[in-house]
């Protein structure tokens, strides 16, 4: 080498990262046209390690401390470079830091709904999402298996595969736990313990370690979440006899206040009675898987046909407890007197 080529070489001294922005795993020393200099200092801060690299295989790797890089520092690149006495001259190597911090927050979710088989409900497709947390705990291991030879390596690169693996978990969890869904809110934290324990190996053949994992929600999708809302309604509703006789006492009132006033009332509670006698048998049908014999048609309601002056009593009742207007009694009584007079 010439003594120009030798002057116009670069050396490094100091090997340092400062990490200046969130979400970088992995980062490359920049080593272009440089050569670390014999006894420079290499800083490796807490939350991160160091790993030298010697022709693409991994030599010797450091955890947080200041170092002076010499033979004694650097046993395995001194055997991988066939060293067999202390050198003083500069060297080539690449040299790779990684962050161990806790990456966390990190979300998953169900791109699509999953299908499983559940034991009240037959076939459903459930969707899920939670939090994860983890950090790279074997930098080697890191860099073999996933960042390589690239200059830089993001937290975003690397949760696309993390996020598949996860959701494999998660379908597998659910399938083999045989949870009815109605259940799987009160056993979320066990379903979330389960799916862990699944991952952690994975995520550790990748030098990672898992160290959290959280199940926030299990829902249906839409359209399945209205139908179970329909049923969950229906189970509110409870005795659907005594339900009826409720939504026609609260009708009364909206009648008289309809078009033709009370004397569409007594055909009103007549059909309501019908309604829900038909109700009443076909719920016996079905809870007994015996025939009923036929409803017996309803009889007209008090006032269809009553005798007028039960018929007038009857009026003048329904205005003393305030469920009618005087201008309608006017107009029902003003009625009954004209039928009584034809």
């Amino acid at each position: 080498m010439s003594l120009g080529s030798f002057i116009r070489k670069q050396f490094i001294d100091i090997l340092q990262w400062n990490e200046d922005r969130d979400g970088v795993l992995a980062w490359r020393h920049p080593m272009q046209d440089f050569e670390i200099q014999y006894g420079a200092s290499l800083t490796v801060r807490e939350s991160q390690m160091a790993v030298f690299v010697n022709e693409g295989k991994v030599a010797d790797v450091f955890g947080p401390g200041m170092y002076k890089l010499t033979t004694q520092t650097l046993p395995i690149l001194t055997y991988l470079k066939n060293w067999d006495k202390l050198f003083e001259s500069p060297f080539k190597s690449d040299v790779i830091f990684f962050s161990t911090r806790l990456q966390l927050g990190r979300r998953w979710g169900t791109a699509q709904p999953v299908t499983l088989r559940d034991s009240e409900f037959g076939m459903v497709r459930l969707r899920a999402f939670g939090v994860y947390s983890y950090q790279i705990s074997d930098p080697a291991k890191f860099y073999r298996e996933i960042s390589g030879t690239r200059d830089e390596y993001t937290v975003d690169d690397l949760e696309a595969q993390l996020r598949n693996m996860v959701v494999a978990a998660m379908t597998t969890a659910l399938g083999s736990a045989k949870v009815p869904f109605l259940d799987i809110a009160g056993n979320q934290g066990l379903m979330s313990q389960s799916i862990a324990e699944q991952l952690a190996p994975v995520f550790d053949r990748y030098g990672v370690k898992l160290d959290n994992f959280t199940v926030e929600n299990v829902s249906l999708p839409e359209e399945l979440q209205k139908a179970l809302d329909t049923r969950i309604s229906m189970g509110m509703a409870g005795d659907l006899g005594k339900f009826t006789q409720y939504q026609t006492a609260t009708s009364i009132p909206l009648a008289a206040q309809n078009e033709g006033g009370i004397a569409g009332i007594g055909a009103g509670l007549a059909a309501g009675a019908a309604l829900g006698q038909t109700m009443a048998q076909g719920l016996g049908v079905a809870a007994q898987g015996q025939p009923q014999q036929p409803a017996q048609p309803a009889q007209p309601a008090a006032g269809a046909q009553a005798d007028p002056v039960q018929r007038l009593q009857q009026l003048k009742d329904l205005l003393d407890k305030g469920l009618i207007t005087p201008a309608d009694y006017d107009s029902a009584k003003a009625e009954v007197l004209k039928k009584l007079t034809s």
